[in-house]
């Protein structure tokens, strides 16, 4: 089978695109003809090593028979990329435009979420250039955090404990995006839940991730790439909780219409036991240490699997057969 295997990107997480697709490629096994397909930081793709043209790399794209968009951030996991593979004809690994364009905008991941009955955080959504307004700061109960709206791995992200601290966080939020957002801290513990679509139409929760951060501030860039967290897989949960945050998770993948793989990040707030949902992931981190693929492997599935999993349900035809499957047979 011939995989291309797609990443870097202009993002702000352009190394850890690198990351998840060295892994990715690591662990693939003789099934596959790999094709190495980068988007440097300046836009210009390489095939192989090979600087291309942008026409040559979509020639490249499709002739492949499934691609992997190892891609996280604006411009790869923001559904971009999805939309061109989809104008391309060819297969291709996890969420489509839809799914992908909702999950990487907070705050309309929000609003589909609540519209499904999940209960999301709070807080407010700042418009290019807009400043809080003061009615606002008296309903939001400090600490606050600032991110941007259409960012990961925690990039922009600020804890504010004082309301002079706030323009600063805005200042830093926006230059990863002008649309930012403002929410009130929830007290409770931080887990996050894997959530994977079968070949077979199957959708199944994994056993959920708890981060305990070891420093002194939140689960940042740092505290995610750096060693600064802790991860209990299973989280040391009542197997009643542990049965509600499966059910929210996959609640959340239907409502945001996804495919083959999402990551649910919770709250457990201490007051009472209904999660909230903090934010999602339609392509999470894919090193062999990132949250995702520990939550597989904790369930039984190795990461070769788990990608061959992943493999198989992009490339399924309506009969249901996987053409992954054939080609391992042959």
């Amino acid at each position: 089978m011939k995989i291309a295997v797609l990443f870097g990107g202009r993002s702000g997480e352009h190394e850890v695109s690198r990351n998840s697709a060295a892994s990715i490629i690591a662990n693939l096994g003789d099934a596959y003809t790999v094709t190495e397909v980068l988007i440097g930081r300046d836009g210009q793709w390489h095939v192989d090593q090979v600087p291309v043209s942008f026409g040559a790399a979509l020639d490249v794209l499709a002739a492949q028979d499934v691609v992997f968009p190892a891609l996280h951030g604006p411009y790869g996991e923001d559904g971009t990329v999805q939309a061109v593979l989809e104008w391309l004809n060819v297969p291709y690994v996890g969420n489509g435009v839809l799914a992908s364009a909702a999950g990487m905008d907070k705050a309309v991941t929000k609003t589909l979420l609540a519209a499904d009955g999940l209960r999301v955080a709070g807080g407010v959504t700042l418009r290019a250039g807009a400043h809080l307004e003061p009615n606002n700061q008296e309903r939001l109960n400090l600490p606050v955090f600032v991110k941007p709206a259409r960012a990961g791995s925690s990039l922009g992200v600020s804890r504010v404990t004082e309301w002079w601290q706030l323009p600063k966080a805005l200042a830093l939020a926006r230059m990863f995006d002008d649309k930012v957002l403002v929410e009130p801290a929830v007290i409770g513990r931080e887990v996050d839940v894997a959530v994977l679509e079968h070949p077979d139409g199957r959708v199944e929760a994994g056993p959920p991730l708890e981060i305990t951060v070891t420093g002194a501030g939140f689960f940042d860039y740092d505290a995610k790439y750096a060693g600064g967290a802790r991860f209990q897989i299973p989280a040391d949960l009542p197997p009643a909780t542990t049965a509600i945050l499966r059910d929210r998770a996959i609640r959340a993948f239907h409502a945001l219409g996804c495919r083959g793989l999402i990551r649910v990040d919770f709250f457990l707030p201490e007051v009472d036991g209904e999660p909230v949902v903090n934010e999602v992931n339609t392509f999470p981190g894919f090193t062999s240490a990132s949250q995702y693929p520990q939550i597989w492997q904790r369930a039984g599935i190795s990461y070769p699997e788990l990608l061959d999993i992943l493999i198989a349900g992009a490339v399924k035809d309506p009969s249901g057969r996987s053409a992954v499957r054939d080609a391992a047979h042959l």
